[in-house]
């Protein structure tokens, strides 16, 4: 059985960059990258000013992942792209900063900032970013993708949000993603539950899943940790379940929803006392940050889940990074 807090870091992610490549080179080097850590593409700058990128990549068991940063440039897969580099695979695209037109044979689209774009890899298509990008990126292999879904072939791209407002099971599966791929302390990604949240959001909710409605539920509680009101119903709604599913979602990983939010918000305060900020703030406000109403409240579960006080961990914190700058 799995330990829902359990988010150990994992081998963090391979980077390459164009920056300080020469920039003459820089094109043909992240055409090159690409072609063998993601998706082959043709890549051509909207400008004169020397092309800028970073690439991210994480190696799960069958999946890719990857973050992407870059300045103003356009990527096209066309139909040679796609003979000499055919990727079998479906890719998803999380637009994070910059809008992206996406031209396919269904016509032009814009994606914004807060919008998942999933498309098959093998049908040719341009992607321009007129004032650069920062996008998450799934690569899921064909065979991979009808297994889980039983889908084998995506016929039209598809557009759905994960911000506020939007799918629940598409910001769970950013999270995951956007944790994964960055260089500060990533947070190994669950393939199994990638994959079900892209099954997830490629059927439309035709099969009903708990692990895409359990990563879902810690997502949405993720991003509302410091409410002292989060309550089942609201995780229920946030999430389209009822909160009797919700609590059998939990019921499976053998655990309560009340007993999992504590945990996470008495782990974020354990890693807010441990960091620098908390010199500045008194137990109390650690504790109201994390969603606790009464400081005596979070005084006494604090000291018994970790067997100590809260300010003996700040103080022990702030004694070793004192050790460190001597």
């Amino acid at each position: 059985m799995t330990h829902l807090t359990a988010e150990a870091p994992g081998p963090g992610p391979v980077e390459f960059s164009t920056v300080g490549l020469p920039d003459q080179r820089r094109i043909e080097l992240w055409e090159g990258h690409n072609a063998e850590a993601l998706i082959g593409l043709r890549c051509r700058t909207i400008d004169a000013t020397a092309f800028e990128a970073t690439e991210l990549n994480v190696q799960l068991d069958r999946v890719q992942l990857a973050r992407v940063r870059g300045t103003s440039h356009v990527v096209e897969r066309d139909v040679e792209v796609i003979r000499r580099r055919p990727a079998e695979a479906i890719a998803l695209y999380f637009s994070l900063a910059g809008e992206a037109f996406f031209y396919h044979r269904d016509g032009v689209r814009v994606v914004r900032p807060g919008q998942l774009l999933i498309c098959d890899a093998d049908r040719p298509f341009v992607r321009g970013f007129s004032r650069g990008l920062e996008e998450l990126v799934v690569k899921v292999p064909r065979e991979v993708f009808a297994g889980v879904t039983g889908v084998a072939r995506l016929s039209d791209p598809i557009v759905v949000d994960f911000g506020e407002g939007g799918s629940a099971y598409a910001a769970a599966l950013a999270r995951q993603v956007g944790r994964a791929a960055r260089t500060v302390d990533p947070v190994a990604a669950d393939e199994r539950t990638v994959l079900e949240l892209v099954a997830e959001l490629a059927t439309g909710g035709r099969d009903r899943l708990s692990p895409a409605h359990l990563a879902a539920a810690r997502a949405f509680i993720g991003s509302r940790l410091a409410d002292p009101g989060l309550c089942a119903a609201q995780v229920a709604a946030g999430i389209g379940i009822s909160t009797r599913q919700l609590s059998r979602v939990f019921a499976e990983e053998g655990t309560t929803l009340p007993k999992y939010v504590l945990e996470r918000r008495l782990a974020t305060a354990r890693a807010m006392l441990r960091g620098p900020k908390a010199v500045s703030m008194t137990i109390a406000e650690v504790a109201h940050a994390c969603g606790f109403v009464s400081a005596d409240h979070f005084s006494r579960a604090f000291g018994a889940r970790f067997g100590e006080r809260a300010g003996d961990v700040r103080r022990r914190a702030a004694a070793a990074r004192a050790v460190q700058t001597d």
